[in-house]
């Protein structure tokens, strides 16, 4: 899940939360909502950790190209 589906589903939970009225029997909504904004929060972190650790703790930062050459002696 990238960055976009955790705002989606951040988005969700907090509509759950703050924007419903409903009466679910058996279940609370605005639990559900909360427990998704949770999610939504704990994948984006996920995210930037993972993100931060494959390009060296800055976004856009250029990746150090080595370039190796074998020169062999012909027969």
């Amino acid at each position: 899940m990238g960055i976009g589906g955790c705002i989606i589903v951040f988005a969700l939970g907090a509509i759950l939360t703050f924007g419903v009225n409903w009466h679910i029997s058996g279940m609370n909504i605005h639990i559900v909502g909360v427990i998704l904004m949770a999610a939504g929060l704990l994948g984006l972190a996920t995210y930037a950790g993972i993100y931060r650790r494959r390009f060296g703790g800055r976004p856009g930062a250029q990746q150090e190209i080595v370039e190796e050459r074998r020169y062999y002696d012909g027969p």
